[in-house]
């Protein structure tokens, strides 16, 4: 129970007694206890915010059962001397809810040490559902969250429909960690209302009872939270915004007292804030009616300072007793550019999209005709590109992707400012960048955290008492991102390589990523190195570690195509007191499974 666990001596002192006792009971005095693993000489970071310290971890079964020196024998010994030893990195914000259903490896989130997600944010997922809406829940998410309809329509089995029907079905299943699912308004909306819901239209009395039912009902099955979203940048994949968008007061603060009959459980909830005093009332109402704790995503936009705004709410009402927090990021929101994602700079321009279907090395050849290249650049952006190119800055905010990438660019390396200073034109320079390494070079433009072309933002945002790490969009996203790496981003960038301004120590990053992100979903049974907690760790040469460059892949169902992104430096990752990592390579172990509440 959560009470237990605000007092963190007190449960240290009876996971240690429990554990104890299990393994006197398992060997009789007199007999030379073993661990399953031991993991010896790291420097344990164990995710409670103090500082690291050279010892060993003992594992037995899926629980940490010792910390600390010559802690004994063990089956097998995983030398860690000149490493460190971390808790497995939670990540709380992720749209696995498809992939889930056919992939067992939740890739590339287990490359990035990630040994738990939490899926089903922004309000967006596959249940409940009733037959036939499976179209338009699958337009929503491909709209939403960029995943290819194709590929959603040859993975999902649809072999359920409500949501305690989801979680039968993900319960038989196994994974290379542990998944989390929260459910989404959106999918809950259409099945009460059909496509009045999906037409957000107002919800009558009836409807909001019924959701409320429902949403006590997938609390009952284990689900982890409610999420939802208000914000039109969440349209489907015809352009119409999210069912969601203009649910009234009466229906979320009925899915907040659905929350608080339950007893349990968080929000998640993405907002315009165009009217910050009402929309942020709204969202203390539904705090205050359930409860529960919320998390609300945050992000520097084009204006400087307006995230700051938001957080001051959140502040108040923190200090206030109401739980809430700002969900952040630790690097830019931005967009890989390129032939061989979904965008590219000169998208919506006549004569470059109509060479969209050509295989990459005809689609190269084509655009290396000079005539080809002028004629693509003397025509105008068109309506649909407006907004990209304001986000582009008119071409000053392009960076070429390096490897590892840098993602704190300067200003003085980007593209534009190149072409600048060799007195080219920017355009034409960003054309032939492109062609690179046959077609297969990445831009990056960031558009949310970087107003000010550093990340100093970000700095004041991964430190306040009321954030939590989040927005990584593991799973989601896959033409455009592939930001699930924004956890080692954390690590690495904050931790060792910043230059352009303050760092970060180390044991605060990990303590933000596991106990903090652990807690914000009330899983208090992960997050920390400590005994009686599960056995999921990291061990990482941290001097090489590094997110890689991200390459598209075809692997999706249906040969469909998304970003992936490796790292280098996790040597192991332990999931349940099981390897499933070494040096980034899957050893086949599955032992992730459903988290039921």
């Amino acid at each position: 129970p959560a009470p237990i666990f605000t007092n963190a001596l007190f449960t240290g002192r009876i996971l240690r007694y429990l554990c104890l006792q299990m393994i006197q009971d398992e060997h009789p005095k007199g007999e030379n206890f073993m661990f399953d693993i031991a993991i010896r000489n790291g420097t344990v970071i164990d995710g409670s915010g103090s500082t690291g310290k050279v010892c060993d971890v003992g594992i037995k079964g899926d629980r940490i059962v010792a910390v600390g020196t010559d802690i004994g024998k063990a089956q097998r010994d995983i030398d860690a001397e000149g490493l460190l030893v971390t808790p497995g990195w939670v990540d709380v914000h992720t749209h696995y809810d498809g992939q889930v259903t056919w992939d067992p490896m939740l890739t590339p989130s287990s490359w990035n040490g990630v040994t738990t997600v939490v899926m089903g944010n922004c309000g967006v997922g596959f249940a409940p559902v009733r037959p036939t809406d499976h179209d338009l829940l699958i337009e929503l998410m491909e709209g939403v969250e960029d995943i290819p309809g194709v590929a959603l329509n040859e993975g999902l089995s649809w072999d359920w429909e409500s949501f305690p029907d989801y979680m039968d079905y993900l319960s038989k299943r196994q994974f290379d960690m542990d998944v989390g699912a929260q459910i989404p308004h959106a999918a809950l909306r259409v099945y009460v209302m059909g496509q009045r819901g999906a037409d957000r239209e107002p919800a009558t009395p009836e409807d909001i009872a019924q959701m409320r039912q429902l949403t006590v009902e997938a609390m009952a099955a284990g689900a982890l939270g409610f999420t939802s979203s208000r914000t039109l940048n969440h349209r489907t994949s015809r352009g119409e915004p999210t069912p969601t968008l203009q649910a009234e007061v009466d229906e979320l603060l009925g899915m907040a007292s659905a929350l608080k009959t339950a007893g349990r459980g968080v929000m998640e909830m993405i907002s315009d804030f165009d009217d910050l005093e009402s929309e942020f009332s709204l969202l203390k109402q539904m705090v205050d009616t359930s409860g529960r704790p919320m998390s609300i995503s945050l992000a520097q936009g084009l204006s400087p300072h307006g995230w700051r705004k938001i957080l001051g709410k959140i502040e108040q009402a923190s200090d206030s007793g109401l739980v809430m927090r700002g969900q952040v990021a630790p690097r830019p929101i931005g967009i890989l550019l390129g032939l061989t994602t979904t965008l590219a700079p000169f998208t919506t321009r006549p004569s470059f999209t109509e060479l969209g279907q050509l295989p990459l090395a005809e689609r190269c050849l084509a655009l290396a005709d000079p005539a080809r290249k002028a004629k693509i650049l003397a025509e105008e952006t068109g309506r649909g590109f407006a907004r990209l190119y304001h986000l582009m800055d008119e071409g000053r905010k392009i960076w070429l992707m390096s490897d590892p990438p840098n993602y704190e660019p300067d200003p003085k390396d980007s593209l534009y400012a190149q072409a600048t200073q060799r007195g080219l034109d920017p355009w034409s320079y960003i054309y032939d960048v492109l062609l690179q390494d046959n077609g297969t070079s990445l831009l990056y433009t960031p558009f949310a955290n970087y107003a000010e072309d550093n990340l100093d933002c970000c700095r004041d945002m991964i430190l306040h008492k009321d954030t939590v790490m989040g927005l990584g969009d593991g799973g989601a996203h896959v033409g455009t991102i592939c930001d699930a790496s924004f956890i080692t981003t954390l690590i690495t960038h904050w931790g060792r390589d910043r230059s352009r301004g303050q760092r970060i120590d180390l044991p605060t990053l990990i303590k933000c990523q596991t106990q903090d992100t652990a807690r914000a979903v009330e899983l208090y049974d992960r997050g920390t190195l400590q005994v009686g907690m599960k056995a999921d760790l990291n061990i990482i040469d941290f001097d090489n570690l590094h997110a890689g460059l991200p390459e598209i892949v075809n692997d999706l169902p249906a040969g469909g195509a998304r970003l992936q992104q490796k790292a280098r430096g996790y040597e192991t990752t332990i999931v349940s007191g099981e390897v499933t990592y070494v040096q980034g390579e899957a050893t086949d172990a599955l032992p992730g499974r459903l988290i039921r509440k």
